[in-house]
């Protein structure tokens, strides 16, 4: 019997057509979905009769309740090799595999340079203005060379955003709960003393740090209020991380420059949400990994992981 396999969120529609799925395609069907599920019951509907699930990064959660709604489902492969939105207990309680695949740290940090550049001088703001027949020249763009760049977080991503800086003559610091003085030497930036230090003496705040009960809503209503008036926040990693109430506010009081962002509560954004009108706000619909290499990655090692474990050899489990 043929195995069904659905691809969620090929908001592209490229999932078959970017990897080689020919050495599983005597065993397996494959379906994309290129639109979000917005619910639990909506999902589970759609998956109900797929033996495997390809998902990407965290977009969508398996609990447990939705994994108890999908009887058939033997494989689930997510994008890169840690992820905190799968049930695992609940996958091994109910027969189902858990797979990731290799993932590059190179998308999201040149996507953080693109939300920070577009920022400093002012891309989007000038581009519609000539696009449009409005003024020509209309703001003055924030210089880097001399100015701080201040990481919340020196992890294999935060620390490239800093050579990145470094070539770029800025200042670089950074702070995290666990950063030592022997890694920001290694990288070659100055560790700051404290968070409200790094937020209060940066000209460019940017957070590279994984969510979890330390970091949730480590950016708040005071930390924000600690940044210049010409300070710009870029977030590329997960929103919760920042208070996004307390962000939104600062944006509509001009109490920041401006913030980039890529990652939101809610994931797509529902057309009227606050954020999609907020003034001195750069956003991108999460393309953090979105890139055509990391593509070919995350689905030929989705196909490798199918096959393997038809073979009865799963391959990078996790759980």
């Amino acid at each position: 019997m043929r195995l069904r396999c659905a691809v969620l969120d090929d908001y592209q529609n490229v999932a078959t057509e970017i990897a080689d799925w020919s050495p599983v395609a005597d065993a397996v069907d494959v379906t994309s979905f290129g639109r979000h599920f917005a619910d639990e019951d909506a999902l589970a509907a759609a998956l109900a009769e797929f033996d495997i699930v390809v998902t990407l990064r965290e977009r969508v959660p398996f609990p447990a309740s939705l994994l108890a709604r999908l009887p058939e489902l033997k494989l689930l492969i997510a994008s890169g090799m840690r992820n905190t939105v799968i049930d695992y207990a609940a996958a091994e309680a109910h027969g189902v595999t858990v797979c990731g695949t290799p993932s590059s740290s190179t998308p999201p940090v040149e996507l953080t340079w693109a939300l920070l550049l577009g920022l400093a001088k002012g891309i989007v703001t000038e581009h519609n203005a000539v696009r449009a027949g409005g003024p020509w020249q209309s703001t003055v763009g924030a210089d880097l060379h001399g100015r701080r760049l201040g990481l919340l977080g020196l992890g294999k991503i935060g620390g490239r955003v800093a050579q990145v800086g470094l070539a770029f003559g800025m200042r670089v610091g950074a702070w995290s709960q666990n950063l030592t003085a022997e890694r920001a030497a290694e990288v070659g930036v100055e560790l700051a003393s404290s968070k409200e230090e790094l937020l209060a003496g940066s000209d460019f705040v940017s957070v590279h740090l994984a969510l979890g009960d330390r970091t949730r809503g480590l950016v708040g209503p005071a930390e924000l209020a600690l940044l210049k008036p010409t300070a710009f926040l870029v977030n590329t990693s997960r929103s919760a991380i920042v208070d996004q109430d307390a962000l939104l506010a600062a944006l509509h009081a001009g109490r920041i420059a401006g913030a980039g962002l890529d990652v939101f509560d809610v994931e797509p954004l529902p057309a009227g949400h606050p954020m999609r009108s907020a003034p001195r706000l750069l956003t991108t619909p999460h393309l953090g990994y979105v890139s055509r290499s990391n593509y070919e990655t995350y689905y030929g090692a989705a196909v490798e992981d199918i096959r393997a474990f038809l073979a009865g050899a799963p391959l990078r489990r996790l759980g």
